[in-house]
């Protein structure tokens, strides 16, 4: 069923519907045109410490302070900063700060509801790394809030910035490659996913994404972006999800799964797979879109359109996809050409445009919870050895 046509029952119904455009941007009471968004980083780890150079490039976006627990993640990221920024070992002392208009969360999957709670509360904008939140009564009450924010709230699924894969949904939705019938989709690695700890009381600080308590593995960390993608493709969320994991080669006493199997099923019929190793890196990121009339296939910057039956000869630009005379690579077809930015720059120069124009973000508080609730499907599904069903509240 169509994400639009669904009807929610109880109270999950009316909070989805306030978060439609005309009704969330309506309420935004701060919007900055013209100005410089100031914005506060909460987690300085390889994500939250990695974006802040990349703030730093884009105009009328400034990283002003930054929060970690660990005192030598917040110095390196003091330190490393060309401007001078405030550095707080606790959040909430950030959130006080009346200088910072905006917050990016990039903390531990399992922290991210109370402290996006807060900041909510505190009033400022909000963007959350993916996945949204841990457990369904989390995502509820960061839904429950969200109804009566009147801020900017986008969740860091970046590949709904990116302009590539807008492309590639509209070539899709325009029946491209026909009725779809499938996904097939994988994030593949070959490394241990461990970080080096200086001091065995921080294990479970640092390597935060090996045990269950905090973290949702490999769904919540890698394959929720190709989820929230295939949900954007159909405008719809599973009916259903089956799936096994298992932690047969790194025996190091982790918890969550290093090799992971999913499948969503649509009321549509469609079926999409998604596959994540930490022990084979063959291929390693790609999504396929099979269609009856065609393929597309995506990687992290690049796509290629592969039709159904004999390969074309020569033909014009159509569509985006490059050539008066064909270009074809073996196994993906002719190449989608599209000028585009880094997704995760685009990202956040969406988020300082939403909150500067009071727009809806492009990857907001809806299809973050929605791709949050399906993670949660997914590891329930592995680690209960159950078909989990779409859960209401």
């Amino acid at each position: 069923m169509r994400r639009r046509d669904f009807i929610f029952k109880g109270g999950l119904a009316s909070i989805f519907l306030v978060n439609a455009p005309t009704v969330f941007g309506s309420r935004n009471p701060y919007g900055r045109a013209n100005e410089t968004v100031n914005i506060g980083i909460i987690g300085t780890g390889d994500r939250g410490g990695g974006l802040m150079p990349v703030i730093s490039q884009i105009s009328d976006l400034n990283v002003v302070s930054c929060s970690d627990l660990l005192p030598f993640r917040l110095n390196k990221a003091v330190s490393g900063s060309r401007r001078k920024i405030r550095a707080y070992p606790d959040y909430r002392d950030l959130l006080s700060d009346r200088n910072v208009d905006a917050v990016l969360i990039a903390t531990p999957f399992s922290t991210h509801s109370k402290i996006a709670l807060d900041a909510l509360e505190a009033g400022k904008h909000v963007y959350c790394e993916k996945t949204l939140a841990k457990g369904y009564d989390n995502i509820e009450a960061l839904l429950l809030k969200g109804k009566n924010a009147g801020g900017v709230f986008q969740t860091g699924h970046q590949y709904h910035s990116s302009r590539l894969y807008t492309h590639v949904v509209d070539l899709i939705r325009g029946g491209k490659i026909g009725k779809i019938t499938a996904f097939e989709c994988q994030w593949n690695r070959n490394g241990n996913w461990r970080r080096a700890v200086p001091d065995p009381s921080l294990e479970r600080i640092i390597n935060w994404r090996l045990y269950r308590e905090f973290s949702g593995g490999l769904a919540a960390e890698l394959c929720s972006h190709q989820i929230d993608f295939v949900n954007w493709v159909l405008d719809d969320r599973p009916e259903k999800v089956m799936g096994i994991g298992g932690i047969h080669y790194w025996k190091d006493a982790r918890e969550t799964f290093y090799n992971i199997h999913l499948i969503y099923s649509y009321a549509s019929g469609v079926k999409a797979k998604f596959t994540c190793l930490t022990s084979n890196s063959r291929n390693d990121y790609q999504i396929k879109v099979l269609g009856d009339q065609g393929t597309i296939i995506l990687d992290y910057d690049k796509a290629w359109y592969y039709p159904e039956g004999k390969i074309p000869g020569r033909q014009t630009n159509v569509d985006g996809v490059s050539g008066a005379t064909l270009q074809w690579e073996p196994a993906k077809g002719i190449p989608i050409e599209v000028t585009h930015a880094d997704p995760s720059r685009q990202a956040l120069m969406d988020f300082r445009d939403s909150i500067k124009n009071n727009t809806l973000p492009l990857s907001g508080l809806q299809t973050g919870a929605e791709t949050a609730i399906c993670v949660q499907m997914g590891l329930d599904a592995m680690i209960n050895q159950e078909i989990i069903k779409w859960r209401e509240f």
